[in-house]
């Protein structure tokens, strides 16, 4: 059905869905498209691989406007994603070993650990602007000081843990960037969704090396599920303004913990 051209527009539609939910929930779109993929019959290592393609299209989209701009930090973005292509390439070899089930409850533990890895940049953000208040204020971005501040192990392990990740499970990899960069390399939340955005394109691009050698990319329906997702965060990213932080997160929390309960109850049935 989804190599179909009435398949195509109806993943258009769905890309717009998780493209708007994303937009609010402020994640990534391929941790939603993934397990809405399975749910059309997609195999879940197929349904990783596909997700990429709309994480390229997107992360590209936005690392574009970033840097013309002038606010992308592309040195941090390339430390991140050298260390990422390498662990993407693994994540991608290891999804496509494991055992349907398996990847399925592994998928579950990522959906719940997100949950947490969003409330801890929440309160980190939350701390960045109780210190704006208090008038600490960070040093200035330079790029000399960059260079002589970046902690090269923290670096190397985002762009490691990242890759893997995204590699495996067909997601970005910002949801695990974001609050890590915030945490061990200090950096505001604006500058970390940069840096992670622009990270994520070359170490996406990894991924689907890899998937693409292993046969498991649907690039048709991929590229309309990305297209999709290109408009729908446009719609989301408005719409956030005009919903309550409490409403915010209890969407967030319900649609994430929902989609839990789905993978653990596929892999539970592939195992029985």
């Amino acid at each position: 059905m989804l190599e179909t051209p009435a398949g195509w527009g109806l993943l258009l539609v769905v890309g717009v869905i998780t493209g708007v939910l994303s937009g609010i929930l402020g994640i990534g779109g391929g941790i939603l498209m993934v397990p809405v993929l399975t749910l059309f019959g997609v195999p879940l290592v197929q349904a990783t691989a596909t997700s990429l393609v709309g994480v390229l299209l997107s992360s590209t989209s936005g690392s574009i406007r970033n840097f013309s701009a002038g606010e992308l930090n592309w040195k941090n973005s390339l430390l991140i994603a050298v260390f990422g292509m390498l662990t993407a390439q693994l994540g991608a070899w290891l999804g496509d070993r494991l055992p349907d089930p398996i990847l399925s409850l592994a998928f579950a533990v990522l959906l719940v650990v997100t949950i947490r890895l969003i409330d801890l940049k929440r309160s980190l953000q939350r701390k960045n602007a109780a210190d704006a208040e208090a008038g600490v204020t960070p040093e200035p971005e330079t790029e000399a000081a960059n260079a002589q501040t970046t902690p090269w192990l923290s670096v190397i392990s985002i762009g490691l843990l990242a890759g893997f990740m995204s590699g495996m499970f067909g997601i970005g990899g910002g949801v695990v960037m974001v609050p890590l960069q915030m945490l061990l390399l200090a950096e505001p939340i604006k500058a970390a969704v940069r840096t992670s955005l622009g990270a994520i394109v070359p170490i996406s691009i990894s991924g689907l090396v890899q998937h693409t050698i292993n046969n498991n990319v649907l690039w048709i329906p991929g590229i309309s599920l990305g297209l999709g997702g290109l408009l729908g965060a446009q719609f989301g990213t408005r719409m956030l303004p005009k919903l309550g932080d409490r409403t915010v997160n209890r969407l967030f929390r319900f649609f994430l913990l929902a989609l839990a309960v789905y993978m653990v109850i596929r892999g539970i049935r592939g195992l029985t």
